[in-house]
This record gives structure tokens, sequence and C-alpha cells, in this order.
């Protein structure tokens, strides 16, 4: 077994449960973390007999522009969509974080993770 990372995607993104968040948006980024069976794709060197990391990202972005209030229901579209994409994955983790998010006072940034796994 083995782990592929895939940190700090980043994307501009309208979710928020109030009105000003859904229509001015914000910066997030996604972190994503699978394990699978790599042996294959070591003893190969073919890109196939791996996760390939170009759909990873265009799985989550394809999210991202969906609208949404909460995200934990983004963050469960991505994880849902990922390994429905790869179900040979045997565990799977998803953060999104939300930065600057419209509190009353400093924060830097909230996050939500989602994981499966067997």
């Amino acid at each position: 077994m083995g782990l592929i990372a895939v940190e700090g995607l980043q994307f501009y993104a309208h979710h928020g449960y109030h009105k000003e968040e859904q229509i001015l948006g914000g910066k997030y980024t996604v972190d994503i973390y699978m394990t699978t069976n790599l042996d294959a794709a070591a003893q190969s060197d073919e890109l196939k007999k791996t996760i390939n990391y170009e759909q990873i990202y265009q799985l989550t972005k394809a999210e991202m522009e969906v609208h949404a209030k909460l995200i934990e229901h983004v963050c469960k579209r991505i994880l849902d969509r990922i390994k429905s994409r790869y179900p040979e994955l045997t565990h799977l983790k998803v953060r999104v974080s939300k930065h600057s998010p419209p509190l009353r006072g400093h924060v830097d940034r909230v996050f939500v993770e989602l994981e499966i796994g067997v």
C-alpha cells in the first residue's frame, strides 16, 4: 500500500451560508489523501496503473464550481466523486479549507475533513 497526496489545490468559489458569501465568493484550498496499492505503477512506470493527479484536480474543480451553502457538503461531494472514479482506493481523506471566513474576529481559515476507508 502507498499514499498519494494532492495538496494545496486552490480555488475561488462562491460557497457560503450568507448571501454575501454566495455573491462575493472566497478562497478555498482542498487537500486529498489517497491510499492504494502502488506496486504495479512502481514496477511498470505507467500512468494508467496509478491515480492520475490531473483527473483528481479536474474532478475536484468540477465540484468546487457547484455552489453550496456548507463546505461539509462540498467536501462530501468531492469524496464521493473521487471514490466513484477510483474504487480501488482503500482509504480516502478530503479536506476543504475556507480562507478568511466571515466571523466576528480574525480567523485565517476553517476546514472540514471527511474520510472513508476499509
